[in-house]
């Protein structure tokens, strides 16, 4: 029940949301075809203002700081909500396609003076990114009080929850993969990968604010946190990690020639690996989501019968789907942890 009345509450929010999804009574709206690809594109993109619905053909969202430092004008701050959702110019900028660009005195966009931007703003991924640390430091600094104060007592609250999969973590992660001697030193950093990952996959699928935001779908976040398995797995690699990978024991030479070069492209693709794997799961399976409540809308415009028809299909679809994505926020977390634990086993192995 809980299940049915959260996918709904997400279509409601989707139909409102979307700019495609305006005021049926609106003449504009009515003659304006939908465009799937459009919705799909601004739902899982990120945005400098938090878009929470649209009534009556008027957008109602949340402004964001825009921060902007131009090479020849200097730096910029103000809100979002000057650009007025990209209808209007401020201090010479404009919204375009989500991306801030210069104009020139006749409105047109002035591509040389775009190119000196450096846009240091809050976006919805930004701000996505500061709310799950502020989460986490809270949970996590709070616990660790209780452990303070209740030392050799059982577990309670929050606390009593999150406990096991912390051992959980410990146990079957980082000794089993890393070892006895060494799990300790990374065993902060796979924690704060795991709760961090499984955090913000749960708050993408929360359809309103301070949720919603694709940001573990957004690739320059996996891509940072897979730079930071390789910089530590490099580091931690000891005489034994890099004779394996440049001179393989055993192996003779003429074939070395061939294995080496592998060895080495398996060390970089190795957290490529990582960063596709999460971007991609997270993000198709918003794109999945959305593409089966376009089908109302594709089959609506055929006929209304059709649409209504469809619907049916659709959310029973959406509502499964939005339970394999509660799985799949755990299993993410869970695997890209596991992998980076992996690694940095490799890394520190004894002869």
């Amino acid at each position: 029940m809980l299940r049915l009345v959260f996918g709904l509450f997400l279509l409601s929010t989707i139909l409102h949301s979307s700019p495609e999804f305006g005021d049926p009574s609106n003449e504009s709206h009515n003659n304006k075809k939908f465009e799937p690809g459009k919705m799909i594109m601004h739902h899982i993109l990120d945005s400098h203002e938090w878009h929470v619905f649209d009534w009556k053909g008027k957008a109602f969202s949340i402004p964001l700081p825009i921060i902007i430092y131009h090479e020849t004008k200097g730096l910029s701050t103000f809100m979002s909500s000057k650009f007025n959702h990209g209808h209007d110019t401020h201090k010479g900028y404009m919204m375009d396609h989500g991306n801030i660009v210069c104009v020139n005195e006749m409105g047109e966009v002035d591509q040389n003076e775009t190119s000196k931007i450096w846009d240091f703003s809050i976006t919805k991924n930004v701000f996505s990114l500061f709310f799950s640390i502020i989460i986490l430091l809270s949970i996590f600094l709070t616990i660790s009080k209780k452990y303070n104060v209740r030392a050799n007592r059982a577990p309670s609250g929050l606390q009593s929850f999150l406990e096991p999969i912390i051992i959980f973590i410990r146990d079957d992660i980082a000794k089993s993969a890393i070892g006895e001697k060494d799990y300790q030193r990374y065993l902060p950093f796979l924690l704060t990968v795991f709760f961090f990952i499984f955090l913000n996959n749960l708050l993408g699928l929360v359809p309103l604010f301070p949720g919603g935001a694709n940001l573990t779908g957004n690739i320059a976040v996996p891509m940072v946190m897979s730079a930071m398995v390789f910089i530590i797995t490099t580091l931690s690699g000891k005489k034994y990690y890099w004779k394996h990978i440049f001179a393989m024991p055993g192996v003779p030479k003429p074939v070395l020639l061939i294995l080496t070069p592998i060895e080495i492209f398996g060390v970089l693709l190795k957290p490529l690996v990582l960063m596709i794997r999460l971007f991609a799961n997270i993000t198709a399976g918003h794109i999945i989501i959305l593409s089966f409540l376009s089908m109302i809308f594709i089959f609506g415009e055929m006929h209304p019968a059709a649409g209504y028809g469809v619907s049916v299909f659709s959310g029973m679809f959406v509502l499964f789907m939005l339970t394999l994505e509660l799985l799949v926020a755990f299993l993410q977390a869970y695997v890209f942890t596991l992998l980076a634990a992996m690694y940095f086993g490799s890394a520190v192995e004894e002869h």
